[in-house]
């Protein structure tokens, strides 16, 4: 297993890098000074590729790949990996899921407390002095508020158990409709943002999903409605959120996510009704680690010829 060739994307956890180090024959593509050079010299002795959320394995990479076996994510989205290129080669992928749930579903609660209750703006108001001038403003509560959940999945569920502690009524809308729970089901995305007035994105990213927030859904969740995104950025259709916040169409916003990240449009910068992240939603010392040793189980089970433990194909 030492022997087998191991391509990491870029870097991403250095507990990761470490561990694979370790156990594998490890390639860096970062530090290759050309890739066409690379790949035409190693090749042949790459087994496995190790990706994450932002840079996985396109068809061009799985096609100059010919001893592909299996492409590893740390990341529970997969999006970034071409599964039908994957499915027709027989390579295995898989993800990280479960061991991200609570701290994402933690970082959706701060995004709608940061947002509703300013808190971001608050801490700039008293770093710069303008406490001695007078009160802050008013913000609004986040107890008892109506939240709707794009996606009721380990994370969505998650989501929806740490609203309903603040009081909060829920409802949902996915694929199908989930049994075993007392939350409102909509039939669309459209429908669940008129009967919200918290809008968490909490879904897989695919063709379906891709820019599933428009301007509809924007409209409906209305001038007091807040969205919160911790799914990917593609699902926000991002010129029409900021059209929406600059005209007062929606009442604030609280994105972990980006389109074309790490770039971020740059009139959200200067707007005090929405609060940015640099997509940290699962990055925690112990989700981080947790989440490496599952890429490394993974991969060990691959090669092993034993069952994969989080299989996606």
């Amino acid at each position: 297993m030492e022997n087998a060739g191991v391509l990491m994307t870029c870097p991403m956890s250095s507990y990761l890098e470490a561990q694979l180090q370790k156990r594998f024959k490890l390639f860096r593509f970062w530090d290759a000074p050309s890739e066409p050079d690379f790949l035409k010299h190693n090749t042949g002795s790459i087994r496995a590729v190790v990706g994450n959320a932002s840079c996985g394995a396109d068809s061009c990479l799985i096609d100059s790949l010919p001893n592909l076996e299996i492409v590893s994510t740390y990341s529970v989205g997969f999006d970034k990996i071409d599964l039908a290129k994957c499915r027709e080669r027989g390579i295995r992928v898989t993800n990280t899921p479960d061991v991200l749930t609570d701290e994402v579903a933690d970082t959706a609660i701060a995004l709608v407390l940061a947002t509703l209750r300013r808190i971001c703006v608050a801490d700039r108001f008293v770093r710069s002095g303008l406490w001695r001038n007078g009160d802050f403003e008013l913000a609004t509560k986040f107890s008892g508020k109506s939240v709707g959940i794009l996606g009721l999945g380990r994370i969505g569920t998650a989501i929806a158990k740490r609203a309903e502690a603040f009081g909060c009524r829920i409802s949902y809308t996915a694929r199908l409709k989930k049994p075993n729970n007392n939350y409102k089901y909509c039939s669309s995305v459209v429908d669940l943002a008129a009967n919200c007035q918290i809008l968490v994105v909490a879904c897989s990213l695919t063709e379906e999903t891709r820019h599933i927030i428009n301007r509809q859904v924007i409209d409906a969740l209305g001038p007091n409605g807040i969205l919160i995104n911790i799914g990917r950025g593609s699902h926000v259709d991002e010129p029409e959120l900021v059209s929406a916040l600059l005209e007062g169409r929606l009442g604030g916003a609280g994105l972990d996510v980006f389109e074309s990240e790490p770039g971020v449009p740059e009139q959200f910068l200067g707007l005090k009704n929405v609060v940015l992240l640099p997509h940290v939603g699962s990055d925690t010392v112990e989700t981080c680690r947790a989440m490496a040793d599952l890429v490394i189980a993974n991969l060990e089970a691959h090669f092993l010829n034993k069952p994969l433990l989080t299989p996606v194909v």
